[in-house]
Parts: structure tokens; C-alpha cells; sequence
């Protein structure tokens, strides 16, 4: 059977989601259902895991920490992470600029870095222009471009599942499933959430 782009074009979106759903890769050729599961119960346990042990450690930090403290390293600390930042920073540009889906975890991991970078300069300014500088610096640019570099790839991402049938077109991106067709009978999307 051929379809013509007159016949797609007329077919509703819920028709061609159910064509795109049909046309995915059969399931035999991917991994299977049961190690996707399996994967994502023991990632959940290990994040939840993290979060139990980071609770107590954070209020020990808080409690035991000195107010002062002189870093060894400190030049090779905040120079690594800038080289860090730019390095996430060019390779966003590289792959936004050759429209590659690699700009989805790049732009978001730039984002958080760029929030890091405002909170530390802010955090460890001395009081008077240093602090007034890193202030500004943070809220006339690392935040703002944070702000973009984390919400365009998240709307990005959320046109492209629109787009390619996998959530529907009124679908909020925090209800947005991952989308594994074996876990809806007859391959069909879930109900609008």
C-alpha cells in the first residue's frame, strides 16, 4: 500500500500517530521490555538511594563545615570547571547549528553548569564590587542564558515527540511518558493527560 501526501495530509493526528506507531520498529529488533524495566527499577532505587544518603550528609556540611576555609587548587578548580563549561557550551553550538539531537543533553547540561557558576561566583565573592560584580554577572547573564539553554531544548524536545506522533499535541512535558509501545495494548498512545 502507498500513501500519497495529499492521503497523509488529510488523515487526523490521532491517524497518523497510529501510522507512525505502526511503522516503529518492531519490538523484536529493540531491547526488550522486560531489561527496560528492570534497567529503570534499579536506576530509581539507586536515585533514591543517593537522595537517603545526600540528606544526612548535607545537614552533617552544614553543621561541621568552618565558615573560612583556604582551597588548595583553587585556580586549577575554577579554570577546569570554565573549560568544562565551555566545552558543553561549543559542542550545544556544534550540534544546534547542524540541527543533531545532541543539543537536547548538551543545552540542558550547559544550563546547570551555568547555574553552578552563578551560585559559587556569588557564593564565594567578598563583600563590596566583587560580590556586586558576580551578582550582575548572574542575573543579567549566567541565569538568563541558563534559562534558555534549559527550557528551548525541553520545548524542542517536546515539538519533536508532538511531532513524530508520541504524545499528543496538548500533552503537558512533565505528564509526557517515555513512550515504549509495548506497554499499550494495540501499540495506541495513552489517554491525553
Amino acid at each position: 500500500m502507498t500513501l500519497t501526501d495529499e492521503e497523509i495530509a488529510a488523515m487526523t493526528a490521532a491517524e497518523r500517530r497510529d501510522l507512525i506507531l505502526r511503522l516503529a520498529p518492531a519490538p523484536g529488533r529493540m531491547v526488550s521490555l522486560r531489561t527496560i524495566e528492570r534497567i529503570r527499577k534499579w536506576r530509581t532505587v539507586l536515585m533514591l538511594l543517593c537522595v537517603a544518603a545526600l540528606i544526612p550528609w548535607t545537614v552533617y556540611l552544614a553543621v561541621t563545615l568552618p565558615q573560612h576555609y583556604v582551597a588548595r587548587n583553587w585556580v586549577a578548580t575554577w579554570v577546569g570547571f570554565d573549560i568544562l563549561l565551555l566545552t558543553m557550551l561549543a559542542l550545544t553550538a556544534i550540534a544546534g547549528w547542524k540541527r543533531k539531537q545532541l543539543v537536547f543533553p548538551t543545552a540542558f547540561a550547559s544550563g546547570v553548569l551555568l547555574i553552578c557558576d552563578a551560585w559559587f561566583d556569588v557564593m564565594t565573592s567578598q563583600r563590596g564590587s566583587d560580590l556586586t560584580q558576580a551578582l550582575l554577572g548572574a542575573f543579567l547573564v549566567e541565569l538568563p542564558l541558563a534559562f534558555i539553554l534549559i527550557a528551548g531544548p525541553l520545548r524542542l524536545l517536546r515539538y519533536v515527540a508532538v511531532r513524530h506522533g508520541l504524545i499528543h499535541p496538548h500533552m503537558h512535558l512533565w505528564r509526557m511518558p517515555i513512550p515504549i509501545p509495548d506497554l499499550y495494548p494495540g501499540r495506541k498512545l495513552p489517554p491525553h493527560a
